[in-house]
């Protein structure tokens, strides 16, 4: 199918807690939008780069022990490259650009879950970001403990192994992020049945692109 060029160059990202299947679905809408010749790109945030995959692993590795200022300036460091070599060149070759996580989750776990100043986040958010801002953020929400329930237990990672609290501030934080901007938020229950979450991402991308 030709290439369908109404979109020019949007940003969309997705966000959410542990367990809310974020990925998955990620993976599904790439193959729909593929057979509606939609050109796209699919980034992460973090390790969307060859120079992020190990700042990545370094983040999630569940034996590092990382202070709370040195996470949030290498998921930092990570945006910065991720934006300057994947995002943009993306939006300025006219595609639609997708980022599982980006700035939302710095301010979700780290200022909301960690506690760090919001202001901080803020300023090195549009730093790294280069005051790039997403046109539709959808957040996969998922109570804490059914989204924990999700993941394999052996393979836990160092977020994913934090107390249940942690967890409950940053879904907090999200539905609060989200609350006080209901212009680029679009909030998805990810606790339904797959083909229906599916069906709602959809949804919500296709309005995004018309």
């Amino acid at each position: 199918m030709s290439s369908n060029n109404n979109h020019k160059g949007t940003f969309i990202t997705l966000e959410g807690p542990e367990g809310a299947g974020k990925t998955t679905q990620l993976k599904l809408l790439s193959k729909f939008l593929q057979d509606e010749g939609i050109e796209h790109v699919i980034t992460r945030d973090p390790g969307g780069t060859s120079l992020g995959k190990p700042i990545r692993r370094l983040l999630l590795n569940a034996e590092s022990v990382v202070s709370p200022v040195a996470e949030l300036l290498l998921y930092e460091a990570d945006r910065a490259q991720n934006v300057s070599e994947v995002i943009m060149p993306g939006l300025a070759e006219g595609k639609v650009v997708f980022c599982d996580r980006y700035v939302d989750s710095t301010i979700a776990y780290q200022g909301f879950g960690r506690g760090i100043d919001l202001d901080l986040i803020e300023q090195l958010n549009n730093v790294a970001s280069q005051g790039l801002k997403p046109k539709c953020t959808i957040l996969f929400d998922i109570e804490s403990s059914a989204g924990l329930a999700r993941l394999h237990p052996s393979g836990h990672d160092r977020l994913e192994r934090e107390a249940l609290e942690f967890h409950q501030k940053v879904r907090n934080g999200y539905l609060e992020l989200a609350k006080k901007d209901d212009t680029r938020w679009r909030v998805l229950d990810a606790s339904m049945p797959m083909h229906m979450v599916q069906e709602q991402l959809r949804k919500f991308v296709m309005e995004a692109l018309n």
